[in-house]
């Protein structure tokens, strides 16, 4: 990156830092919107996870069979990151045309926007979890030290969704079809991320292409380290959270310079 453009990204670092309370009360502003006027309210951050639980070892356990042992729960593994990457996703798409008035008529760093329905959706993950620890307790999983790497893995997860959710966010000021388009490639995201089945079923010749999936190596590292109790694939995780990372400050920059003129476009 440019010297200028370096110093945009800083700039707005500084600036996300000294308006962390209107990220903090954006956050919560996701989430109690989310339930607001229903009877539970925010028990339904539990009860969603626990529904779903259910509803697939009913299904997995007497109408559908999978050579997979503990299926249902392997399933379960792999599709709460992915509701949070897909929720993420979809809602940042849409964040800053949905705010437009704020735009117009307040200043505050743009990125606020995306990041809040990130961080969000994060402490809605984090919540879902609860039940699925409890879950894999019941179904006999016993924790392990490496049960101790999911923040790791968590945290590489979240440089990929934020990256995508400035990307996408901005990009959809500009090119509003985004919106509808991304809700097609989601839907192709998931069949071609290894949630519903292993990797080891798919042709070998056709893998590699499957491994191109920035998320194929992270669902497959949540669920080595909380389904299967082994340490994920250090050296793997490593590179990837070097180069999401890397993509993370891009995308920042990315927006930082397409934000000047969004208010002209809403």
């Amino acid at each position: 990156m440019t010297t200028p453009t370096v110093s945009a990204v800083i700039t707005e670092l500084r600036l996300l830092y000294r308006y962390r309370a209107m990220l903090q009360s954006m956050v919560s502003m996701h989430l109690r919107g989310r339930y607001k006027g229903s009877v539970l309210g925010f028990l339904w951050t539990f009860v969603n996870p626990l529904m779903m639980l259910v509803v697939y070892s009913a299904v997995f356990s007497f109408v559908v069979r999978f050579e997979q042992q503990g299926y249902a729960i392997f399933l379960f593994v792999g599709l709460l990151p992915w509701y949070y990457h897909s929720q993420s996703l979809t809602m940042a798409t849409a964040c800053m045309v949905q705010h437009a008035n704020l735009i117009k008529k307040v200043y505050f760093p743009k990125s606020v926007l995306p990041l809040s329905v990130v961080l969000a959706n994060l402490l809605n993950f984090l919540f879902g979890l609860v039940i699925l620890v409890a879950a894999l307790v019941i179904s006999g999983v016993s924790p392990t030290s490496a049960w101790l790497a999911f923040p790791l893995v968590l945290a590489v997860h979240t440089l990929l969704i934020a990256g995508l959710a400035l990307l996408f966010s901005v990009g959809n000021v500009y090119f509003r079809d985004l919106e509808h388009t991304l809700g097609v490639a989601v839907n192709m995201w998931f069949f071609v991320t290894p949630i519903l089945y292993t990797l080891d079923i798919i042709p070998e010749h056709l893998q590699p292409y499957f491994r191109l999936n920035p998320l194929t190596p992270i669902i497959e590292a949540y669920r080595s380290v909380l389904f299967y109790g082994h340490p994920p694939d250090w050296a793997l995780l490593g590179w990837l959270a070097a180069g999401l990372a890397v993509f993370l400050t891009l995308s920042l920059a990315v927006f930082v310079r397409a934000q000047r003129d969004v208010a002209e476009y809403l």
